[in-house]
């Protein structure tokens, strides 16, 4: 059995692309045939390296239909479509394709804003916080715009994906022969909670693994880590 992920949204210069990579390169760690899908007629085409999984041109529609009936009639292949900004009409296609819909979003009221129109659009899509900042005062302030979303929203967002600098090595041309460990531990969590969500559904996000939920118990930890630090001095 195949599965498609599409990973997309309106607003722009929320880690789409970087999110896809990353998906596709845990997912090939995890021992999965992956294929990252690109549709972004801004962007080129990468050469084929080290990395492990492939590649698969869908800058234009005839050539998507033809990628996606071919995912299709595979067994065992996840396709991991990279989606563009601004599209609403090549998003509505994607999203009619994939079994799995993600809306990546950063910590801006603007991509809030944007994000609650494309899940109004989007009935069965997630929202994804992505590239999500772990210093700890940028995470409270992460956190309260977490707390702004409407209850009934809540539990269609995901954890989130947090910032790791060396991320960008993904997108490099080449990539590089080996990537960094926390890229390769970052990947191989988002792959396998992936997976959980293909496999079992939204049904099972639970509240602690809703965005909120998950970003209480972080700041949790880091007040008891806070409050221990000053004990001890």
């Amino acid at each position: 059995m195949s599965a498609i992920i599409s990973i997309i949204g309106a607003k722009g210069g929320t880690g789409k692309t970087t999110l896809s990579h990353l998906l596709c390169h845990g997912l090939g760690l995890l021992g999965k045939r992956a294929v990252c899908v690109m549709t972004d007629d801004c962007r080129e085409m990468p050469p084929h390296g080290s990395q492990p999984y492939v590649f698969a041109d869908g800058r234009n529609a005839q050539a998507r239909t033809q990628i996606i009936a071919t995912l299709r009639e595979r067994t065992g292949w996840i396709g991991v479509i990279d989606g563009g900004a601004n599209r609403i009409e090549t998003d509505s296609e994607l999203y009619q394709a994939a079994d799995l819909v993600l809306l990546p979003f950063r910590d801006s009221q603007e991509d809030l804003r944007v994000m609650y129109r494309d899940l109004e659009r989007l009935p069965r899509a997630l929202a994804l916080p992505s590239q999500w900042p772990s210093n700890p005062w940028q995470y409270q302030a992460a956190l309260r715009l977490l707390e702004s979303v409407p209850a009934e929203l809540q539990s269609r967002i995901l954890a989130p994906v947090f910032a790791v600098s060396s991320s960008k090595l993904l997108l490099q041309t080449p990539q590089p022969e080996s990537l960094p460990t926390p890229v390769n531990k970052l990947s191989r969590a988002f792959a396998r909670y992936t997976l959980q969500l293909l496999e079992h559904g939204v049904a099972s996000v639970s509240a602690p693994q809703t965005a909120l939920g998950a970003s209480r118990r972080m700041q949790n930890l880091i007040d008891t880590r806070a409050a221990q630090a000053c004990h001890t001095t």
